[in-house]
């Protein structure tokens, strides 16, 4: 056991990786999350409200992700949100304790956590991340986009909801369904998980936003919208949508989400040597975004990301370039969406409603 140990240390080292806590390790910190990186007060008369960024990554599961982002995070100011998938608090090995609506037991379009020592490791990086004030979401778990039928468009509002169930499973029951009791003791309450993004944005919301409310959301980040707006209730959540908007070096338009700029670029096609094209494409684009808002209606930025090393990992180094340039700008808070909700119930009900209803910047 202890040169098994020793083994697994050895080869997180020589792969550059943080060397592997026990299985029993928790994350080391204070007993309470870090509070909200913003004033949660209501504007002065004639007060601009802040530049909102809100940097949020699907899927969630690459430690190197979260280590780069993490530090980046600290030394700017920011706080932001990741939506896990659920399944990757499954190993591999059990795979078959996930069932997605209108698929066979142990199928994902994602895969599962690995093995036990790399659900560990996820489970530590969330706790830290929860205890430094990031936010942690819900990415859902199967991952079933159109071509993997049944997909989240198929799904009816009783299928959304056993995939909600199947995710509040994962996420407080992973020791005995993995049958590991030595993992980590995941600290990030099963409450705390306010809101998420659907996988491909899939799932039309008189459909899925009713299980969402059931199951205690105050909102989504699924939506696309043209332009940067402020955020809409719609079915009884937050609605902070995804815009379209100009993309940089293309002369069209697409969603302002990492594979949706890959597909702009080039189709998506894996062309590692044109990474830093890519990404300085990418980050022009999330710069005129952040102009168009800051010097208009102020909308927050959705910034939608992946920890995925698409074509080169170009996309990656676009977003954390982006949180170092703007973060600790004058009137401009990076932070995450429960945070921004919070702001705004604490405005005036006038002053909210006439934030909501500026027209789009940036489109």
């Amino acid at each position: 056991m202890i040169v098994a140990a020793l083994v697994v240390a050895l080869a997180f080292t020589l792969l550059g990786k943080q060397a592997a806590p026990a299985l029993g390790a928790v994350a080391d910190g204070p007993a309470r999350p870090a509070g909200p990186n913003v004033e949660i007060a209501a504007l002065r008369p004639g007060e601009r409200p802040p530049q909102f960024v809100l940097f949020s990554f699907d899927g969630s599961g690459s430690h190197e992700k979260w280590r780069l982002f993490l530090a980046t995070a600290d030394r700017v100011g920011a706080q932001f949100t990741g939506f896990l998938s659920g399944t990757y608090l499954l190993t591999n090995d059990n795979a078959e304790q996930y069932t997605g609506p209108g698929h066979a037991a142990g199928k994902s379009s994602i895969g599962f956590g690995g093995t036990p020592q790399d659900l560990a490791v996820l489970i530590r990086d969330l706790n830290t991340a929860y205890l430094r004030g990031h936010e942690i979401g819900s990415h859902y778990n199967g991952h079933f986009c159109d071509g993997a039928d049944p997909s989240g468009n198929d799904w009816t509002t009783a299928q959304w909801s056993a995939e909600m169930d199947a995710f509040a499973r994962l996420f407080t029951d992973h020791r005995a369904l993995n049958g590991l009791a030595g993992l980590p003791r995941l600290i990030v309450p099963a409450a705390a998980i306010q809101g998420g993004r659907t996988p491909c944005l899939e799932g039309e919301p008189e459909v899925f936003f009713p299980a969402a409310r059931a199951h205690g959301m105050t909102y989504d980040s699924s939506r696309p919208v043209t332009g940067l707006i402020w955020p809409q209730r719609l079915h009884g959540l937050w609605e902070f949508g995804m815009p379209v908007v100009p993309v940089a070096a293309t002369g069209g338009k697409n969603i302002a989400m990492d594979y949706n700029f890959w597909v702009q670029l080039n189709d998506a096609r894996d062309e590692p040597e044109r990474a830093a094209e890519f990404a300085g494409a990418v980050l022009e684009t999330y710069e005129q975004m952040y102009a168009a808002a800051y010097d208009g209606n102020r909308a927050p930025l959705v910034i939608g990301n992946h920890f995925n090393n698409w074509s080169g990992n170009a996309f990656n180094p676009a977003a954390e370039q982006f949180m170092a340039e703007v973060c600790d700008n004058p009137e401009t808070v990076c932070t995450t969406y429960q945070n921004v909700i919070a702001w705004m119930e604490a405005q005036d009900p006038d002053v909210l409603a006439e934030l909501v209803a500026r027209p789009p910047s940036g489109s």
